[in-house]
């Protein structure tokens, strides 16, 4: 009975007293205004936890609009944690754990529900508590500012045709990605769904490179760039540079053609990571000596 996990849902929401919790990684708008209405208006304290990601929203699993919805409806808070996968239903002293999203599939008001299970169990329960606090200890408010970047980078990957399973949050782990834009310097903006300055030609590049990073809504320029760092750091090939602060394009190449391609695929991909590498830590630059070497430091006028 797929239609038995909304039910669920709405009478536990209909029987809050003081406060909703609302934890679900992927919620579409019709069921969040389902559930908002449900809850009666007496009660005030309505916080929802999920994820925003643009080629989430692309794929059409999640709608950033319920932000509008929130602030229209006065009383909901909204958070997102970008790694969420946890789903709890909370009114009160009584909550709903289980693999069901906030969407039509997973509540059975679709014409081809999925197949999920909620279970009912105490709130104060060790593990949903513990839950919960990492959720606030991780989370940050979402903003119609946030909700309109990632809506509009959504629609740049549909209108360029990057709606794929193989890039974005769930894809498969053990694909290997290297950078392939060439100007790293336009990442931001365009992660800020702002596309302008970008030659299309480029663009699919930088779409796709920003769905590999697959990076948290809401970062300002410097967080976007630790965040860029921290990924391309974990890197094999640059292992060396992590280590001594040092490392050279031959030394560099040698590493990624040892990965698999061509020995120009590995200068290309060699070349594309020292400018990434460049654009986001400060202090790296190159030095010439045979080719070039990547070193961390001031340079000298």
């Amino acid at each position: 009975m797929p239609e038995l996990i909304w039910q669920q849902i709405e009478a536990l929401l209909r029987s809050a007293k003081d406060r909703v919790i609302i934890v679900a990684p992927f919620i579409k708008m019709p069921i969040f205004s389902a559930a908002i209405a449900a809850i009666p208006r007496s009660v005030t304290d309505i916080m929802c936890v999920t994820r925003w990601s643009a080629e989430e929203v692309a794929a059409g699993v999640s709608d950033p609009e319920i932000m509008q919805e929130a602030l229209t409806d006065g009383r909901p808070s909204i958070l997102l944690v970008h790694n969420l996968h946890a789903k709890l239903y909370m009114s009160d002293l009584r909550c709903l754990v289980g693999s069901a999203n906030l969407t039509a599939k997973a509540t059975g008001k679709a014409n081809l529900p999925n197949i999920e299970l909620l279970i009912e169990t105490a709130a104060d329960r060790g593990e949903v508590t513990a839950l919960l606090a990492q959720l606030m200890a991780d989370s940050i408010p979402a903003t119609p500012t946030v909700a309109a970047e990632i809506r509009a980078r959504a629609d740049l990957l549909v209108e360029n045709g990057l709606v794929s399973p193989a890039i974005g949050p769930e894809r498969d782990e053990m694909t290997r990605w290297y950078p392939t834009t060439r100007a790293p310097e336009r990442l931001y903006r365009v992660y800020l769904g702002d596309p302008r300055g970008c030659p299309h030609a480029i663009l699919e590049g930088v779409l796709s490179d920003l769905a590999h990073l697959d990076l948290a809504p809401g970062l300002d320029r410097q967080q976007f760039g630790i965040a860029v760092l921290e990924r391309i750091y974990t890197f094999p090939e640059v292992a060396e540079l992590v280590s001594s602060g040092r490392t050279s394009s031959v030394d560099l190449e040698a590493a990624l053609l040892a990965t698999g391609g061509t020995s120009t695929d590995a200068a290309e991909r060699a070349l594309i990571l020292t400018r990434w590498l460049i654009c986001f830590d400060a202090l790296l630059h190159t030095v010439p000596s045979g080719p070039y070497d990547i070193v961390r430091g001031r340079q000298l006028e």
